[in-house]
């Protein structure tokens, strides 16, 4: 489970740099709701990626012994989706609910890229 830690970090400093690029493409461009729901997106899509995380070490821990129920936080998981769009619906004037949605994938694209460059680099 420490590859996930190391995973979950690489993910958040991405993150951090897609914020503050989507912070410069916000007071800087016309696009600015663009750059709002990728921002929104991204964050709660790190916080689903978070919740993730947390919940398979759990769930590690449940299988070599521990006692608890082995779950994965679904529910965490959709109810954080439908809140990121409630705040793009609630605002449309200043977040784009397309963005919104998209953010909300990218810490999974970037696991994703990240595993494909990780599998290209080993001999």
């Amino acid at each position: 489970m420490l590859e996930m830690q190391r995973i979950f970090t690489r993910q958040k400093k991405c993150i951090f740099f897609l914020l503050a690029l989507c912070v410069l493409g916000w007071a800087f461009t016309p696009y600015s709701s663009i750059f709002a729901g990728l921002a929104v997106g991204s964050i709660f899509g790190l916080y689903n990626f978070w919740i993730l995380v947390r919940r398979m070490e759990k769930f590690d821990r449940v299988m070599m012994g521990e006692k608890g129920r082995a779950r994965l936080g679904t529910s965490f998981r959709f109810a954080s989706g439908i809140a990121a769009v409630a705040i793009a619906l609630l605002f449309p004037d200043e977040i784009h609910l397309i963005s919104t949605v998209i953010g909300l994938m990218i810490p999974y694209v970037l696991l994703i890229v990240e595993r494909i460059l990780l599998v290209r680099n080993q001999p």
